[in-house]
């Protein structure tokens, strides 16, 4: 039997109110002013018996000596997942979300606005990770010989973007072999995701090594360098970590110095939100929930957005566990949304 089903209508509405109330004020709820918010006419004996259970479900508890009750990770589960009521945007708030990221015609731009957007709204964090790179396709690459052994690559993407690299390859090339090896990668590999490029390219030189001439072995080594994964560098764009220093929950300075580690360090954020890369909507890490000590006192309210039908990133909020879930859950879903038509047209293969 879930913890749901182990309690009456009366101690449900008794929880959902305790929450709302420590979400709004920050302080622990005691039973006379549950009595006052519930407008169920209990007496306080009852209300502390049934706070009692609840704190006995493990879904408050009493911090210090404090006569009041505040919501465990637990209680913030039961509350989201069963109890919330999630108020969805107005129009006019809709409009200016809209508005705001379609007059950018910069990717990156309409990327760093939403981030401040989610920031801005809700007073806390808003972070949003980058398009990931290998889910983009390759249009088109170039090998231009620098000396040596050294070759500076240059590639298209549907993104209509063009990046380079040096790579160091096993001998030295002449300019027409390396116009040979870039005129084989592009018949054969343009149009392809870069993921599913490094994965055939990996695959290819596994097996069919006996099968190729030099010149498509060594048109299939250079592709190998130009997309290996060591340069695969997957980041967010992080706005208004400021702000969680205005709740007191996180005030405590070694809270934030594990907390603003954990920013500049990027790799327990970046695995979090990977962790919602696939996710169906929504997706909430309460507290301990996220798997990682700097997040125990926060919570991440995230969601996927997508380019042409594909995800290609993740937005969320970042605050304490202490936030008006009502209100960043539909701010995040429609961003996500929102985000992912700004970018269509930015991303698209040219005509």
């Amino acid at each position: 039997m879930s913890i749901h089903q182990q309690l009456n209508d009366r101690s449900l509405q008794l929880f959902k109110t305790l929450v709302e109330r420590y979400i709004q004020d920050g302080q622990p709820v005691g039973s006379r002013q549950l009595s006052k918010d519930s407008e169920l006419n209990l007496s306080s004996a009852t209300i502390r018996n049934v706070m009692a259970d609840l704190e006995d479900l493990g879904l408050i508890h009493s911090p210090h000596t404090s006569a009041g009750r505040v919501p465990t990770v637990n209680g913030y589960r039961l509350f989201v997942d069963s109890l919330l009521t999630v108020k969805p945007l107005d129009f006019q708030q809709l409009h200016l979300l809209e508005q705001s990221l379609i007059t950018h015609t910069d990717a990156t731009d309409v990327i760093e606005t939403a981030s401040k957007l989610l920031s801005d709204t809700t007073r806390m964090a808003g972070v949003v990770t980058l398009p990931r790179r290998e889910l983009v396709c390759l249009r088109h690459i170039e090998f231009l010989p620098l000396s040596h052994t050294r070759v500076l690559v240059i590639f298209v993407t549907d993104e209509q973007e063009v990046h380079n690299k040096i790579i160091h390859t096993a001998r030295e090339f002449s300019p027409a072999a390396l116009q040979q090896a870039a005129n084989y990668i592009n018949s054969i590999y343009s149009g392809r995701s870069l993921v599913s490029l490094r994965e055939t390219v990996l695959r290819e030189l596994g097996e069919t090594q006996q099968r190729m001439n030099q010149e498509m072995l060594d048109a299939v080594s250079m592709a190998h360098l130009a997309f290996s994964q060591d340069d695969k560098k997957e980041d967010y764009i992080l706005s208004g970590e400021t702000n969680l220093m205005d709740f007191a929950e996180l005030a405590d300075m070694e809270k934030l110095r594990q907390l603003f580690d954990a920013f500049s360090q990027k790799r327990e954020v970046i695995h979090l939100l990977d962790q919602c890369l696939h996710a169906e909507g929504v997706q909430i890490f309460i507290g301990k929930e996220s798997g990682y000590h700097a997040f125990d006192p926060c919570s991440l309210v995230t969601a996927p957005y997508s380019v042409n039908n594909e995800v290609v990133g993740v937005l969320g909020v970042i605050g304490p566990t202490r936030m008006a879930y009502e209100k960043v859950i539909p701010f995040v879903d429609v961003t996500a949304k929102l985000l992912g038509a700004a970018l269509n047209p930015k991303t698209s293969s040219p005509s």
